[in-house]
């Protein structure tokens, strides 16, 4: 059973929370960065895991705040589910869902702590925590510049596209969907092409357009479903 699945099992039952969170139950967090933890969680988990307070959506693992509804409704502290954290990144092995070493040292602590503190509760990060990462898609529209447009995805690792909505003026055009975030994306539009998925790099192809409203979206299973996906508009 992967790691991804043994979550929710995990979670599921106040015997097993204690069992699992073991002597790291009682880890003090004085030296955690939250703001950090945020940034590495939305980079490194959030493509897969929903986290409410972070905005993430993803689809291939485990929903943490429905995974953790059960130990915090039952009053488990941050300590007990930042030693349940801990535990399952250190427990992931080769060929699960989540991948070995996915943060380590400290930034497993951070990471921890981050989804500890946040985790099945309501409301919206505030302070410092509410700008640590741009909210996924709120960049301007794109505009396309001498047959070309460029639609970044998101840079910090979140489903979506950096620009939600684009224009430009029919005739042959060039689309580049420019990646650094290391998940997996690529840019399509039904009816006229794809770009190949990139981790790193950029995923592109070339049409022609008449006017009208198009769709474009990231073909990897569950990121449109999760919102990556955009307008273009061609006049």
């Amino acid at each position: 059973m992967s790691s991804a699945a043994r979550l929710p099992l995990l979670a599921a039952g106040s015997a097993a929370v204690l069992a699992l969170a073991g002597c790291t139950a009682n880890e003090s967090s004085g030296d955690a960065d939250l703001v950090a933890g945020k940034k590495l969680f939305v980079q490194r988990c959030g493509s897969c895991h929903v986290l409410g307070r972070a905005e993430t959506k993803g689809t291939t693992g485990p929903n943490l705040d429905n995974a953790f509804a059960n130990p915090v409704h039952e009053g488990f502290g941050e300590s007990a589910i930042r030693g349940m954290v801990r535990e399952q990144i250190a427990l992931a092995r080769r060929g699960s869902a989540m991948p070995a070493d996915l943060v380590r040292g400290d930034e497993a602590r951070d990471v921890a702590a981050y989804v500890a503190q946040s985790v099945a509760k309501p409301g919206k990060d505030e302070g410092l925590l509410a700008t640590a990462v741009q909210s996924a898609g709120a960049g301007k529209p794109a505009t396309a510049q001498n047959g070309k447009l460029t639609i970044s995805a998101d840079p910090n690792g979140q489903l979506a596209y950096a620009n939600p909505a684009a224009t430009a003026p029919a005739g042959k055009l060039t689309i580049v969907m420019p990646n650094q975030s290391g998940v997996p994306h690529n840019i399509a539009i039904d009816g006229k092409g794809k770009g190949a998925i990139v981790e790193k790099g950029d995923s592109t192809f070339s049409a022609t357009f008449a006017p009208g409203v198009y769709e474009y979206y990231c073909q990897v299973e569950g990121h449109k479903a999760a919102g990556m996906l955009g307008k273009l508009t061609v006049k």
